[in-house]
């Protein structure tokens, strides 16, 4: 049975789906008529996500915080527009608790994925022992990180954004997503092999991680893995919402 740690935050991601046919009359705003709501668990939540329906009979293991995270979203439906997104929880974020299981838990995993969404639950020096300890391992960070951090990490996996601010790593694994155009991994491009039409990108690099890392672990082929992942991320921006690659 494949073990795979998860570590990070996770969050409540609520989707309010609206219509809306008018301004309001005491500001330059739409009104909005919520219709419907969507709810599911989000950023390392997401990645666990995308990790069961990759592998359903893996053994799991999610590390994340106390205290809830939520996400609601105000979409005007027909469009899919996002009007404003209202965040709550993420002051005073208890940090990860160490102790004798969570370390023999990530030294024994197969798959130990990071997802660190840098709202305080992850150190600098929680990054680099997890990597230390890990046998294959991802970092999904939003954070700026520092080449002593990530230098046990297998793969790192960064937006373009990202690693324009982390361009000093020199990281021989870092895989940098380029939303439809594909990925970038050793210098060499990996165009999406089935592009679609993007709707909603929520949550799409929780799905790349989780597809490229399992891929990886089942084939030790980056190039299948990261097509297999770009394949899966393409898939997922097709959907509303925050959803899992199956």
């Amino acid at each position: 049975m494949v073990k795979v740690v998860i570590i990070g935050e996770v969050c409540t991601d609520r989707f309010i789906y609206c219509t809306t046919d008018r301004i309001c009359p005491e500001a330059p705003v739409p009104v909005l008529e919520p219709t419907s709501i969507s709810t599911n668990s989000g950023m390392a939540g997401n990645t666990l996500a995308n990790t069961k329906a990759l592998l359903p009979d893996a053994k799991l293991k999610l590390y994340t915080q106390s205290t809830p995270i939520t996400k609601t979203r105000y979409v005007e439906k027909k469009s899919n527009q996002m009007f404003i997104r209202v965040d709550e929880g993420e002051k005073n974020i208890q940090p990860l608790n160490w102790n004798d299981s969570l370390e023999k838990n990530i030294a024994k995993a197969d798959i130990v994925i990071v997802s660190d969404y840098g709202k305080g639950f992850l150190t600098n020096e929680d990054l680099s022992k997890i990597g230390k300890i890990s046998k294959l391992s991802i970092l999904d960070s939003k954070r700026k990180l520092y080449p002593e951090m990530v230098k046990n990490y297998t793969f790192l996996k960064l937006n373009e954004k990202e690693y324009n601010i982390n361009k000093n790593l020199q990281h021989q694994g870092t895989i940098v997503t380029l939303g439809s155009a594909g990925a970038l991994l050793r210098g060499r491009s990996f165009p999406s092999p089935a592009p679609q039409e993007t709707i909603d990108v929520s949550g799409a690099g929780d799905t790349f991680t989780a597809a490229f890392i399992v891929k990886y672990y089942e084939t030790k082929s980056e190039e299948e893995s990261i097509l297999f992942a770009n394949k899966m991320a393409s898939r997922v921006v097709s959907k509303r919402g925050v959803v899992a690659c199956f």
